[in-house]
């Protein structure tokens, strides 16, 4: 399957400046299009939503497809889409919210894991204990970096009410077995929220096919700007009844979106919807596909998916096999099935101290525990984390040269 890189990487004003970026899991860089469709609407003719005038008419339209491309991306319908200010933002919303419909209390438990990232486990602990319920915990296995499925089941029982999950770590880049987590959830009758904020950057997401309840993302880490998506089952969320302004729409989704939205926002998410499902006919790529025009967007986001999958994977062989051949390297990415995101340590040198000096040389691969914190300490790596590598659509096999390069003059010189 052909993936033309170089023709993905035109797509990026950024890149022109030479850095290679690793740093892609907290934040990818930005395709023209995205930022063009941004400008575009702060400098056209806007108002709030209506139908009386053309500016209303637009940023309705604006909303619409914003909600058709998540809801592709994502395979949910629209009318379930919610945009935020964050994906944590909405989940601390909505698991405020959840706790009161349903009536949670004292006997009533919450299933998070060690896995997962704060903003799928802090909103759900605070909500847990605000209203007496008990926090139970699924571990991460780290000698091997994965969740088990058994380990989440044996935390499962008739009193969970809702089971917290990642659908891939933005740590180690571990891919849980997220059908048989829901399949058990649901067989005690537990509600899933799913955090797709990693994954959403490299695989195409089916929340309706999984059975996943609730869904959360954020554009921001698959090209598109900073904000908050979340979806889910139409029949919860109209059972759900958020905190809002006594005026303002309770219908849904609009009933969990707290004031105007950022129509130029929503209109770089759907551009950057676009530049993905567009990735596998990029320059030479479009040879090794069918007519773009005859498929549905759905159709071209999974094309484009397969071909990014396989680019990225090489290079994460690469960059994986480079770094496990370096004396004094750990790689902590050990799931069988995960992410083309690595994690890794230096023996007597601080990750910040990695990350500096790979910057010095024009490559970023930041250090942290990336909001992580419970996996981090798991794999004993505490506060300080590791070294995170992650591809992306505009990654190449000499930038993970460049990358190997500067952490083998760091290992020799220890």
């Amino acid at each position: 399957m052909r993936y033309d890189v170089a023709a993905v990487r035109a797509l990026f004003p950024a890149l022109a400046g030479g850095t290679a970026h690793f740093d892609g899991p907290g934040g990818s860089q930005t395709p023209a299009p995205v930022a063009e469709a941004v400008a575009r609407i702060m400098t056209s003719s806007i108002a709030n939503r209506g139908t009386v005038t053309a500016a209303e008419r637009l940023a309705d339209d604006i909303v619409r497809e914003a909600r058709g491309a998540m809801g592709d991306l994502l395979g949910s319908d629209p009318g379930t889409v919610v945009f935020g200010r964050s994906m944590t933002a909405n989940t601390m919303d909505l698991a405020r919210t959840l706790a009161r419909a349903h009536g949670w209390g004292p006997g009533d438990e919450v299933v998070v894991t060690s896995l997962d990232h704060d903003g799928n486990v802090r909103p759900w602990v605070i909500a847990a204990e605000a209203v007496g319920a008990t926090v139970r915990w699924a571990e991460l296995d780290p000698a091997t970096g994965e969740l088990p499925v058994e380990a989440v089941r044996e935390v499962l029982s008739g009193r969970t009410r809702l089971v917290a999950v990642t659908a891939a770590s933005n740590l180690v880049g571990t891919r849980p077995d997220l059908p048989a987590v829901v399949a058990a959830a649901h067989d005690v009758g537990a509600l899933v929220h799913v955090d797709a904020v990693h994954l959403a950057a490299h695989d195409l997401l089916d929340r309706e096919a999984l059975g996943a309840d609730l869904m959360a993302c954020s554009p921001y880490k698959f090209l598109g700007p900073h904000l908050g998506v979340t979806c889910g089952r139409a029949d919860l969320l109209e059972e759900l009844h958020p905190d809002k302004l006594l005026p303002s729409s309770d219908a849904v989704p609009e009933r969990f979106e707290l004031g105007t939205l950022p129509y130029e926002l929503l209109a770089g998410t759907t551009a950057a919807v676009e530049v993905l499902a567009g990735l596998a006919w990029e320059g030479e790529g479009a040879a090794g596909h069918p007519d773009p025009a005859g498929l549905s967007r759905r159709d071209r986001l999974a094309a484009s998916f397969a071909a990014l999958h396989e680019h990225e994977e090489g290079l994460r062989v690469r960059a994986e096999d480079g770094l496990r051949a370096m004396d004094g390297v750990t790689v902590h990415s050990r799931a069988a099935h995960r992410t083309p995101t690595l994690l890794f340590t230096l023996d007597g040198v601080e990750p910040a101290a990695v990350h500096r000096r790979l910057a010095d040389r024009g490559v970023n691969a930041p250090a942290s525990h990336f909001y992580a914190w419970e996996a981090s300490h798991r794999l004993g790596l505490g506060a300080g984390g590791g070294v995170r590598v992650g591809m992306a659509p505009y990654t190449t096999a000499d930038e993970v040269d460049r990358l190997l390069e500067g952490v083998a003059e760091l290992a020799a010189r220890r």
